[in-house]
């Protein structure tokens, strides 16, 4: 087995759809390349916008971020290796330390924080410009409305 067989595909996931896509797509490429899959999972509380007292709801949980993580992984990846990683700290700097060993990044377009959805993609967009290795940004599948009639 080559070096190159060993390095894994990294992906960040936080729930959201983005995520959710961008996850089946590394799994999918795991099984071709027959590779593992480290999925990362980071929590960060950012005390610099937080003012007077830090109500305690606004911190997050580690185990309901990895409880998050594992009913995401358990619905997508049967039938590769996959290496969970749950950590404190910046999303974009986690993943991007973590490129330097990955054969890739996968990450999805936007994530859960609405502050950061605000930015359209902070986190990939700070991958994109940062990692080590080749990255790819995946879309969440359009939701669509069904049409009514009156």
């Amino acid at each position: 087995m080559s070096d190159d067989e060993l390095r894994p595909i990294v992906v960040g996931v936080d729930g959201s759809a983005a995520a959710k896509a961008a996850l089946r797509w590394a799994v999918d490429q795991a099984r071709v390349l027959e590779c593992p899959v480290d999925v990362v999972s980071a929590w960060h509380v950012d005390y610099a916008v937080m003012m007077g007292p830090m109500p305690v709801a606004s911190v997050p949980d580690p185990a309901g971020v990895e409880a998050a993580q594992r009913a995401v992984l358990d619905e997508a990846t049967a039938g590769v290796d996959v290496r969970r990683v749950l950590a404190e700290g910046d999303a974009g700097d986690l993943l991007v330390k973590m490129s330097r060993d990955a054969r890739m990044l996968v990450v999805g377009n936007r994530g859960r924080n609405p502050l950061a959805e605000l930015l359209l993609g902070s986190v990939s967009s700070y991958c994109v410009h940062h990692a080590t290795c080749p990255v790819v940004v995946v879309r969440a599948a359009e939701q669509t409305t069904p049409a009514t009639t009156p």
